[in-house]
């Protein structure tokens, strides 16, 4: 029997958790370019002689594009991580540590950013 290298785990593991960090600055940057159309709207609002712009419509859609590619880069690095593990011999694995943990993790920003979408998408203007 081969001598156990959890290193193939934990560096999968470790790839899962950046994507899942990449996927989550792209969800904060879609949610604040959502949100820039507004505050330029609130800023023309407040200025005397100046016509509202139509730009928040415009962000708010981009916006809500970053953060859907954001949760799918998490959905699919989350599938990814989970196939591979499937294929590491029992030896590779950590005998006392969660395989599942990263996966739930994982599973769970990518649906509340789904959501976000959701909550993005019915308050476009």
């Amino acid at each position: 029997m081969a001598a156990s290298d959890p290193r193939v785990f934990f560096a999968s593991e470790r790839t899962l958790l950046a994507w899942l960090r990449t996927g989550v600055a792209i969800i904060a940057l879609g949610f604040v370019v959502s949100r820039f159309g507004l505050f330029l709207h609130l800023v023309a609002l407040q200025s005397p002689g100046r016509a509202p712009r139509t730009e928040s419509l415009a962000s708010g859609i981009l916006g809500l594009s970053f953060v859907l590619v954001g949760a799918a880069a998490i959905a699919v690095a989350t599938v990814q991580h989970g196939r591979f593990i499937a294929t590491l011999p029992e030896h590779d694995r950590p005998a006392e540590y969660s395989r599942h943990w990263a996966l739930w993790l994982s599973a769970l920003v990518s649906i509340a950013s789904i959501l976000l979408a959701g909550y993005l998408g019915l308050t476009l203007q």
